[in-house]
């Protein structure tokens, strides 16, 4: 019989999918009564999950998500946020992804802003997106040494290719000069190519003063926040409260992180 070799060929073109078919279905019982094309349909479904599967934990990787457990399915809307089910699950769908959207979560310290960003970056990755989760502070940090070194250019074009950037905690502090200059560089370059998904401890209506210049402020949240789609998190941080109800059911993300 040719089982082994033709399982060594399936090994060496990277089927690892249907290899692993191949030895299940050589194993049951009863498949004797499969055709040839039923055969190799059970064995190319098992290759192409295999390998969406491979995908989508590659996406989750280079995501480097805060929260990498964090998904939509786990989201615990009984919590007291004022997060609406029915506008969450019709934005896990991802027709905000494909329409180069943004969305902009806000909310106090502590009501699961940074976790509900995760998990629609799992979701992201979930529906073929590449995603980038990256702290406010800390990228503007790296994008000042990234002037210096000479990879400045590099850096900006990683912000801007990927589908899905997530800037957390955007808006601790009023920006500088050339904080302001970064930002607009990374905003110009994704509107209307990609979506941007931002969470911040202020209101929407203050980052005019947080970017501080009127003109540079009025050319980013132009680009920034008209096409946004909006989530508010409200009460006070649930770190706060005794016996608090989980962000998710599973586990409460922010406050059990440290």
């Amino acid at each position: 019989m040719l089982t082994n070799p033709t399982l060594d060929q399936m090994q060496s073109l990277g089927l690892t999918g249907m290899a692993t078919a191949w030895r299940e279905l050589a194993e049951q019982s009863g498949t004797n009564e499969l055709n040839r094309d039923e055969w190799l349909g059970l064995m190319l479904d098992r290759e192409m999950t295999l390998r969406a599967d491979k995908r989508i934990r590659n996406r989750l990787a280079s995501a480097k998500l805060r929260f990498a457990q964090a998904c939509i399915e786990d989201i615990d809307f009984s919590a007291a946020r004022g997060l609406d089910r029915r506008n969450t699950m019709a934005l896990a769908q991802g027709q905000w992804l494909t329409a180069h959207e943004s969305l902009i979560i806000t909310g106090h310290t502590g009501t699961g802003k940074s976790w509900l960003a995760c998990a629609f970056g799992r979701q992201a990755a979930r529906l073929g997106h590449s995603v980038l989760y990256v702290r406010a502070p800390r990228m503007f940090e790296d994008l000042a040494l990234a002037r210096l070194d000479g990879s400045f250019p590099r850096l900006i074009d990683k912000l801007a290719r990927v589908q899905l950037l997530i800037l957390d905690d955007f808006g601790t502090h009023a920006l500088s000069d050339q904080q302001r200059f970064h930002l607009f560089e990374i905003v110009e370059e994704r509107y209307q190519r990609k979506s941007t998904l931002i969470t911040a401890q202020v209101p929407v209506a203050n980052w005019h003063d947080l970017i501080a210049d009127s003109t540079v402020a009025d050319a980013i949240l132009d680009r920034i926040v008209h096409n946004a789609h909006r989530i508010t998190l409200r009460g006070e941080s649930m770190r706060k409260q005794k016996g608090a109800i989980p962000l998710t059911a599973d586990e409460n993300g922010e406050i059990n992180q440290p």
